[in-house]
């Protein structure tokens, strides 16, 4: 690809950027003009049919947005790259929608922007731009839906924003608890079937004699129980979309029957003899390896080629660990709304900790963590002490930690806790809680040394609190 022919439009209100990108771009050997707000990039756009545009988001007189909506209309073509302050998921996944080529958060690595320029110039060249499908003009989802700044969380929203004006099959890829639902939910809300129904079923959830009448319903009478017609999900979401969860747990038989629907849309229901249609777009989604369980005959081929039309990746918290401080405020504001706790933020030695830790299991951990500190904190704010991250989870590995209520808190009451009986044979709270501590000191000793000090600085307390415990607690120097 020549440059010298190619003319780049950069648009930025402040000097120094326009200048910086001039130089960077014209030693690569573009010819460049620039603009300074929204409006002049319009015209000059209109007047110089730039070959493609970098261009700022916020900017006096008239908006990267606006401009970009207005260039559009006349240059539906010209592929546009967003420089912006604010890598919000809104902004990633509007910008996506609108039909930008891509963005870049400032400040940005002047490198990345020439191989983008470079990306966007030759995708024009081989006019892929012209084929693209430009979505409708949809609301972006609620950020505080899908929570993340990390650069592999704007690559996330970035495909969400490609593929939600389609009507593609999308398979999204994830350990359990990365928010794979989330993402689903985020596809559908920014498709033209947002108003639309949207189903979800988990097919590790519903035992397999159950989950065919769940998907494809059943006629009266077409077994024991069965007093009156049901139908199935597959109709409840027709013409919205169905979200199929740990599709890697569905029997072979019931996948054949899911490999008709996405084939032709047909379907009967159990007991009957009707040829039912769906039009719902299926998102499935599994943290298992599918093309593994291929191999071993677990998985149709032909299902799974048909599911893999699109893929999603989406990474382990312990791959966005600049998320996580985000993260943690967003469940504090919740669960201290929903328990009705004064608690406004959390120490930094608190984010200290929960940004070292590994998170097994992911966000969906971050968030049962959270939910456990705003129970039993006495601080307005969430202190060191109120993060049990030592204890061993009821729930071992990354999905069974997974199968954990949503709503609710996964238990991280360590085994010998669970062995504490309450006077009626069950577990008292308070019980579990004070075992929690005990292992807690023990260990803080033990890796320490015995020292004391030490001890509590790891625990995030103080000395004197750490003496009262083991006080209290009637440990003894040789238990550490």
């Amino acid at each position: 690809m020549k440059t010298q022919n190619k003319l780049i439009l950069v648009v930025d209100d402040e000097e120094n950027i326009r200048e910086l990108l001039r130089e960077s771009l014209e030693d690569e050997g573009y010819r460049v003009s620039v603009a300074k707000n929204g409006q002049e990039a319009v015209e000059k756009a209109r007047a110089l049919k730039p070959d493609t545009i970098l261009m700022d988001v916020k900017m006096p007189v008239m908006s990267g947005m606006d401009a970009f909506l207005k260039i559009k209309e006349s240059q539906p073509d010209l592929p546009v790259i967003f420089l912006t302050a604010f890598g919000s998921s809104d902004l990633a996944i509007s910008a996506m929608k609108s039909g930008a080529y891509d963005y870049l958060t400032k400040p940005f690595d002047i490198d990345e922007v020439r191989i983008k320029v470079k990306r966007a110039l030759e995708l024009r060249e081989l006019s892929y731009l012209s084929g693209r499908t430009r979505s409708e003009d949809l609301p972006a989802i609620n950020e505080d839906e899908l929570v993340g700044q990390s650069a592999v969380m704007q690559e996330v929203y970035k495909q969400i924003g490609k593929v939600a004006s389609s009507d593609a099959t999308v398979l999204i890829l994830g350990e359990s608890g990365t928010g794979k639902e989330l993402v689903a939910k985020a596809i559908h809300n920014n498709s033209s079937r947002k108003d639309r129904a949207f189903v979800v079923v988990n097919c590790a959830a519903i035992p397999e004699n159950l989950l065919e009448s769940e998907l494809f319903g059943h006629e009266k009478g077409a077994f024991t129980d069965a007093y009156e017609t049901h139908i199935g999900k597959f109709e409840q979401a027709s013409s919205g979309t169905i979200f199929l969860d740990e599709i890697g747990d569905m029997s072979l038989p019931l996948q054949a029957k899911l490999l008709r629907i996405l084939q032709d849309g047909g379907f009967e229901r159990v007991g009957g003899r009707e040829h039912l249609t769906s039009s719902a777009r299926v998102i499935a989604a599994t943290n298992q390896d599918l093309a593994r369980l291929v191999s071993q005959r677990r998985f149709r081929e032909d299902l799974f080629y048909r599911l893999n039309v699109i893929t999603l990746r989406l990474p382990p918290l312990h791959d966005r660990q600049g998320d996580i401080p985000l993260l943690a405020r967003h469940f504090l504001r919740k669960y201290a709304a929903k328990y009705g706790r004064d608690i406004s933020d959390i120490a930094d030695g608190t984010l200290e900790r929960l940004s070292a830790y590994d998170w097994p299991g992911n966000v969906r951990e971050l968030e049962n963590v959270i939910a456990r500190a705003v129970i039993i904190s006495q601080a307005p704010v969430l202190l060191p002490d109120s993060i049990d991250l030592a204890s061993q989870p009821v729930f071992h590995s990354r999905d069974e930690v997974a199968a954990g209520d949503n709503g609710g808190v996964v238990q991280t009451v360590p085994q010998t806790a669970q062995a504490v009986p309450s006077g009626n044979g069950g577990l008292r709270l308070s019980d579990a809680i004070q075992q929690v501590e005990i292992d807690m000191i023990r260990k803080a000793l033990r890796e320490s040394g015995g020292n004391k000090t030490r001890a509590a600085q790891i625990l995030g307390i103080s000395r004197k609190s750490l003496f009262n415990k083991i006080r209290d607690y009637k440990l003894q120097d040789h238990e550490a």
